[in-house]
């Protein structure tokens, strides 16, 4: 199904990438945001829930703290990304790829060293739809952009290779808003993939479904929503999993961040704080 531009309309796992979109538009137009993403609303308005349209009415106050859980969540996981990112090309890493890249405008809105290499791996609509906006906003990428047109199930290594990532390189992946729609078997493949293209020093940021969260979010889920589409979360020790597969890794939680970036979140915590969600990796 397409729009009044010809564009595929978002279903699926990645009408979730405009849903991202509408929350980082709104954290962009508050007084201080925590980052400015200028093309997020535009993405959110081509697909149909820019933060005038109308959505879903959340059927209680349990539904909507959940949802107002989620956007924070995805507010605090683009911040601690963003500061990785930065570190990793202070540290002179030249090569970005970013799996499941949906609206992800980072190669836009983000200041890169020059000669800075960015791949956004994604499956083809997702990757036309993106391209549609891009075109229409006039938006020109600080680094040398490459979509990678590939399912993340098929060999996307060898695109990437056929798009010119060079494996003997460090390079920063990101991994955003993506594990939790994957089943293990597949989580395992992708992190066995990726550590046979990082080179020695090569980095890594993840957002994991935190312990309990299908538990939490994905039984009650309303049917074609983000939570419903979720399968799996984080192992019980996600640092001393990295670990068995090569990368010295730290977990963080939402929480602390959150604290960290001056959000802090004001509901108490419903159960024991576990190991966190968000995971920053370096490659040994």
């Amino acid at each position: 199904m397409t729009d009044a531009r010809g564009r595929v309309k978002p279903s699926g796992v990645w009408a979730t990438a405009v849903g991202v979109a509408r929350v980082r538009a709104l954290e962009t137009a508050r007084e201080n945001p925590l980052f400015r993403d200028p093309l997020a609303l535009a993405f959110a308005t081509a697909g149909g829930v820019g933060p005038g349209s109308r959505l879903p009415e959340r059927a209680d106050e349990a539904e909507r703290q959940r949802w107002l859980g989620v956007a924070s969540s995805i507010i605090i996981r683009t911040k601690f990304l963003d500061d990785l990112l930065d570190r990793a090309t202070e540290a002179g890493i030249r090569q970005v790829v970013l799996l499941g890249a949906g609206m992800d405008s980072r190669a836009f809105r983000m200041t890169w060293p020059a000669t800075t290499r960015l791949y956004e791996v994604d499956t083809p609509e997702p990757l036309d739809f993106k391209a549609s906006v891009l075109r229409q906003e006039g938006a020109v990428p600080g680094c040398e952009r490459t979509p990678v047109a590939v399912d993340l199930r098929e060999d996307w290594p060898g695109a990437l290779a056929a798009a010119g990532h060079d494996p003997a390189l460090p390079t920063v992946w990101i991994a955003e808003g993506l594990l939790v729609y994957l089943p293990e078997d597949a989580v395992e493949l992708l992190l066995d993939r990726i550590g046979g293209l990082s080179a020695t020093g090569s980095r890594m940021g993840l957002t994991l479904g935190s312990r309990g969260v299908l538990a939490r979010f994905a039984g009650d889920a309303a049917r074609g929503s983000a939570a419903s589409l979720w399968v799996s979360e984080m192992p019980e020790d996600p640092v001393g999993w990295l670990a068995g597969l090569g990368w010295d890794a730290e977990a963080f939680t939402l929480r602390d961040r959150a604290a960290a970036y001056g959000r802090p979140i004001g509901t108490p915590s419903q159960r024991d704080e576990g190991p966190g969600g968000l995971i920053s990796a370096v490659r040994r």
